[in-house]
């Protein structure tokens, strides 16, 4: 059973971001629909189909090219929660502060006192705790 799907799905395009955006958006809709609108349950089966079909489709390239327009699209979305994880993260070992005069941020070891920090960017110096 296992080598059938294996050969079937040989040379398909698979499962990729935007397919998985699709079958979450699909998802969400069908849970609205529980809720009224045979709308969103009419969207949610569109959005399905056009997701398996995506990820059976043979034309490889044309599915890559969707996904990476996609990823385009998103980049800005998907680089904020990105910079927001990685602040989180130092939270621990670091204060970040912003410069109040151009707004750069400043990361501070903790646990230093009250300390003068000065901005690289602009040279401005302001004093905090640390």
């Amino acid at each position: 059973m296992r080598e059938k799907l294996q050969r079937f799905m040989w040379g398909r395009y698979g499962n990729d971001n935007l397919n998985q955006f699709l079958l979450a958006f699909a998802f969400a809709c069908l849970i609205i629909s529980f809720f009224g609108g045979s709308l969103f349950y009419i969207l949610a089966t569109v959005v399905m189909i056009y997701a398996y079909f995506r990820m059976f489709s043979r034309n490889t390239g044309r599915r890559a090219a969707e996904n990476q327009k996609y990823l385009k699209q998103t980049m800005k979305i998907r680089s904020f929660f990105i910079r927001k994880k990685r602040e989180w993260g130092q939270r621990r070992v670091y204060h970040i502060y912003k410069c109040p005069n151009c707004r750069q941020k400043i990361r501070v070891p903790r646990g230093k006192g009250k300390i003068a920090i000065r901005c690289r960017k602009c040279g401005n110096e302001f004093i905090r705790k640390s």
